[in-house]
């Protein structure tokens, strides 16, 4: 029998945090006058109060370490408890959402996907807004812990590779992360800091400045305007892109680069193929819009690195609707967003790592089949890899591809088109944010979709969010008899 108390314990100080953070939009309403403040008062005690007491009920089961099976429920809990408390001000504010909804942007929201199914945006209370912006940053956050503590300890995807990076975390997981959490939470309100003041300076107000900073670094994209980034167009898009791949790279460097190890942020591997893929896409996609597309080059290269960017980090923010862009770059969009940044990062997908992982695999089987008899290695980063590492992401590549397909065909289903479907699986499991095609697209939203497709996207975003195969493995019974 599997002891939740520590995980309940957990979990509960986490709701219990998220409630106390709905002061901060509550301050904003009150400060702007338009009555709204009532919903983040009722939101707040409601949600301090329930995770107050359940942490209080599991504290006599806390320990030093977790378990493997606790550390998978505690990963994948945290991600599916928090959304719900955090829909309650979705339901009870200005949206009044039905708590599909609300679920629905709750989660999008915490694993900065970014689909969203609110319209008129532009009119909202800066209380909701803010709160928006608030969930995406604390999921950008989470999710860098968990990726440099949690997926490692759980060989998840081939993230074990990463596990001395990580400050081998075995067996002390919950001091480690504190530790670790520590480091971060530095670098990531630093860097969301000079974010705001970046946006300040481009002519953005305070408050746009703050929002946008938070999903700018959490890679979420949601955005104050129905618009989208198409708001602040010039050189608000040249500092998004960049505060994009700065978020993009893995967290780790950082923490290493404050701690006096600058060489190895300058050497990673995962660094150069993402600036590299992102070059070479930009350039592609500036000479095809000057070429076929009335554009000028510097609104092209602008426009097209800023989606691309945004696109491929998951962000999700559009300055365009890139939909009248032509079927090649149309078709590119969707592949990108399948490609993701680095391990370690705030970005999503299936994390560009795993990529090089699999085309030096690849190198070496096309090496194999020229010299038989020769010895040859598959590296990452210039070490050899291990070869449950490479059965392991080889298993990612299969579920990611397979639970996308299910989706798809799910998607289909209950109504949608073949474009609606396939994209908002991509979006959903990948947790980009906008979709393909006129509903889902990056003019669109999600409020037109029927609730059991809400429902079905809202489990891609669960899974995708923790690298698929943390949340399947609960539904083995191998797992409960561990």
């Amino acid at each position: 029998m599997i002891d939740l108390r520590p995980v309940g314990y957990v979990v509960g100080l986490m709701v219990a945090a998220l409630g106390l953070t709905m002061l901060l939009p509550l301050i904003v309403d009150l400060a702007e006058g338009r009555g709204h403040w009532p919903a983040f008062a009722e939101s707040a005690v409601l949600t301090t109060l329930v995770g107050g007491l359940v942490a209080l009920a599991c504290q006599n089961g806390v320990r030093s370490g977790l378990t493997l099976q606790q550390t998978f429920l505690l990963t994948t809990g945290v991600w599916l408890v928090l959304p719900v408390f955090g829909a309650l001000p979705l339901m009870l504010g200005a949206t009044q959402l039905s708590f599909t909804d609300a679920f629905f942007e709750a989660m999008s929201g915490l694993t900065t996907t970014g689909s969203t199914v609110i319209s008129g945006l532009d009119t909202l209370p800066k209380g909701l807004l803010l709160w928006r912006g608030i969930l995406q940053w604390l999921g950008g956050i989470g999710i860098i812990v968990v990726a440099m503590v949690f997926l490692p300890e759980l060989r998840v995807g081939g993230m074990q590779i990463f596990r001395s990076e990580a400050f081998d975390t075995m067996g002390k997981i919950l001091p480690r992360a504190t530790q670790i959490s520590g480091q971060i939470s530095v670098i990531y309100v630093g860097l969301t800091l000079a974010c705001t003041l970046t946006y300040l300076m481009l002519g953005m107000d305070a408050f746009d400045a703050t929002v946008h900073a938070l999903t700018t670094m959490s890679t979420g994209g949601f955005s104050n305007y129905d618009a989208s980034f198409g708001t602040f167009s010039g050189p608000a898009e040249y500092a998004a892109s960049l505060f994009m791949v700065l978020a993009a790279l893995p967290f780790v460097r950082y923490v290493q680069m404050i701690n006096g190890h600058a060489k190895p942020f300058f050497q990673d591997t995962q660094m150069h193929a993402l600036l590299g893929t992102i070059a070479v896409l930009v350039v592609i996609t500036t000479l095809i819009l000057t070429t076929i597309f009335p554009h000028h080059w510097e609104q092209a290269m602008r426009e097209g690195l800023f989606n691309i960017t945004s696109i491929m980090t998951g962000t999700g923010y559009a300055s365009v609707d890139y939909m009248g862009w032509g079927p090649f770059l149309i078709t590119m969009f969707f592949f990108i967003g399948l490609i993701g940044g680095a391990a370690g990062s705030t970005t999503c997908s299936v994390k560009i790592f795993r990529y090089q992982i699999l085309f030096s695999s690849i190198r070496v089987q096309l090496r194999r089949t020229a010299y038989p008899h020769g010895v040859f290695q598959p590296k990452f980063d210039g070490r050899p890899i291990t070869d449950d590492v490479l059965n392991s992401v080889m298993a990612f590549f299969v579920f990611f591809t397979v639970t996308l397909g299910l989706l798809a065909v799910a998607l289909s289903l209950t109504g949608l088109d073949f474009i609606t479907s396939l994209s908002g699986a991509a979006t959903a499991v990948a947790n980009i944010g906008p979709g393909l095609g006129d509903t889902i697209g990056p003019s669109g939203n999600f409020a037109p979709l029927n609730d059991t497709a809400k429902w079905i996207l809202t489990f891609g975003m669960w899974i995708g969010r923790l690298e698929l195969m943390a949340v399947f493995a609960l539904f083995t019974p191998q797992f409960w008899r561990a």
